[in-house]
């Protein structure tokens, strides 16, 4: 084994472990995670990504939909397969109720006034504007 690889029941960074168990796209956003303080080791918050946990340390991730409740079990080697991710933690999240998830129109209804306004509204507001009684054309 090389110098940069870890074996198992040894600690690893908190970032790497995020990745290799495939519960962060990337490393830079498991840091981006880290930083902004959504993820709790041992019930305390963190904030550095090169915190090193070990077996047995139990990580809760906030997430927008779920919140995850894992007890790591072993230290990553490599980014692999979600089979082989899956044998690096335990989950023990909390079930989820039925009805706590929103639907899939639920999510893909927007508030009225929320993001970029539509053709109809754009144009409400442009007759808005070129009734401006200060502005003669």
């Amino acid at each position: 084994m090389g110098e940069n690889q870890s074996s198992p029941g040894s600690q690893q960074r908190i970032d790497k472990w995020l990745f290799f168990a495939r519960l962060a796209k990337s490393r830079t956003l498991a840091q981006g995670q880290v930083v902004s303080g959504l993820i709790s080791v041992n019930g305390r918050k963190i904030k550095q990504p090169s915190l090193a946990i070990r077996p047995g340390d139990r990580l809760e991730i906030t997430r927008p939909l779920r919140n995850l409740v894992v007890v790591v079990r072993q230290a990553g080697e490599r980014r692999g397969p979600y089979e082989e991710a899956r044998l690096l933690y335990d989950d023990v999240s909390p079930p989820v109720i039925a009805g706590s998830t929103p639907s899939a129109f639920e999510q893909a209804v927007r508030m009225p006034g929320a993001g970029r306004p539509t053709k109809r509204e754009r144009r409400a507001i442009d007759r808005l504007r070129s009734d401006d009684p200060w502005t003669e054309e």
